[in-house]
């Protein structure tokens, strides 16, 4: 693991909650382990990983669990893992065609839900759900856990009234959207506080908390969706941007579509979402008969292998290769993680075809990084979402090291 620099804006307090959270994560790495195992992973010493142990336990968020020999006389050392009940955090998941929320414990299991497929409705009806949703999952957790809520996070496409036209929107329906400050009114309604982030950055968080970054710190996340989003994980934090748009590669310049059924820009250039998006896909399937309503009409077309499915495929890759290519050449890391909203066979195939193609056009001395399938299906999203306040209260962050504050996208109305 790399060590990050500690500046003259550290202090000791700083560093405590640092080593405490590296601790966090080597347990989500490699637990169970023991204080040794931990002390050598965390480049820490004995005495330092004691005390700290000591302070996770008094605070609830680990258990020990059996005895292990180290090859060496002596007493078994104690195994260590995190405690499920820990913490909790609760999901928020908004997508343009669907929401869910979601209830996780610490270990990122999802203990509840509530799930609406559905094109989204005016943001005042949207927080009347929500408050019903979010007070029904609380119910499933005692007076006791509820003192353990880290937060509610909202994962949501930024700027939900723009690019409609690409994905076959009502402009109507989503013109509330860019007039209100949604997580402000979240976190006014529930009483409590609120992380934000785009849907992109939540689920590549969800990945680099319990997924694929408990192995690898550097990688791009896809994320195949109504649209299709991304997230950047670099030095075990996610990359965030000015605007928290980092990565946000639904909107890299494209060619225009060569399907009869793609609408055609009005510009030289089209966007990916246009191409690389289930939005895409069911916008084809509709132009060769087929009736979809949902995710689940969708994946039933993939199942029965349709042309029409096959030709996006062709589309989608044919767009989605240099665009990924293009981020590559900038970011210069080793995995590509993807992942998507349905399945039946759709995403092995995906990424065998991405693989293929970005190695048959790879340039000189530039070879294809690891492709790898996401850890969560139709769950990132919302996942990722419950994923934030974890991720912000118990990620060794490096901005740890020096004071930083509150996640830049927080509001926090907890009422008194």
């Amino acid at each position: 693991m790399r060590s990050p620099h500690i500046g003259q804006g550290s202090n000791s307090a700083n560093v405590r909650r640092y080593n405490e959270r590296l601790l966090l994560q080597a347990l989500r790495r490699t637990e169970p382990a023991s204080k040794a195992d931990l002390a050598r992973h965390a480049n820490l010493t004995s005495t330092a990983v004691g005390s700290i142990i000591t302070s996770l336990g008094k605070a609830g968020l680990i258990e020990f669990t059996g005895r292990r020999l180290d090859g060496q006389r002596g007493q078994p050392a104690s195994l260590i893992k995190l405690d499920p009940r820990g913490a909790f955090g609760i999901g928020v998941r908004l997508d343009r065609t669907s929401m869910e929320t979601v209830l996780v414990n610490f270990t990122g299991s999802v203990l509840a839900r509530a799930a609406y497929d559905m094109v989204l409705p005016h943001p005042t009806e949207v927080l009347e759900i929500l408050q019903r949703d979010i007070q029904a999952l609380l119910e499933h957790l005692s007076p006791s856990e509820r003192e353990r809520l880290a937060g509610v996070g909202l994962a949501q496409p930024f700027n939900l009234g723009s690019w409609l036209r690409e994905l076959s929107l009502p402009a109507d329906t989503f013109r509330a959207w860019d007039e209100m400050d949604f997580p402000s009114e979240l976190g006014r309604a529930i009483g409590l506080p609120v992380f934000n982030e785009n849907d992109g950055n939540s689920a590549a968080i969800a990945e680099l908390f319990y997924g694929c970054g408990r192995h690898c710190d550097d990688f791009i996340y896809l994320f195949l969706g109504s649209a299709i989003g991304a997230g950047i994980a670099v030095d075990g934090d996610c990359l965030r941007g000015v605007s928290g748009n980092a990565g946000d590669i639904g909107v890299m310049p494209v060619a225009p579509s060569r399907l009869p059924s793609a609408p055609q820009p009005d510009k030289q250039w089209d966007i990916l979402i246009s191409r690389a998006s289930l939005n895409a896909l069911a916008r084809h399937l509709r132009y060769t008969g087929e009736s979809i309503e949902s995710r689940a009409d969708i994946e039933a077309c993939i199942a029965r292998k349709l042309p029409a499915v096959d030709e996006w495929i062709d589309d989608c890759i044919d767009a989605l290769a240099p665009a990924l290519r293009a981020m590559l050449c900038v970011l210069d890391v080793p995995v590509v993680v993807l992942d998507a909203d349905v399945d039946a066979g759709l995403l092995d195939t995906l990424i065998e075809r991405l693989r293929a193609t970005m190695a048959a056009n790879a340039p000189e001395s530039r070879g294809v990084p690891v492709m790898a399938r996401g850890s969560f299906g139709r769950d990132a999203g919302a996942i990722g979402a419950a994923t934030l306040p974890m991720f912000f209260n118990f990620s060794p962050r490096a901005g740890i090291l020096k004071g930083a504050g509150a996640h830049p996208n927080e509001v926090n109305y907890v009422q008194s």
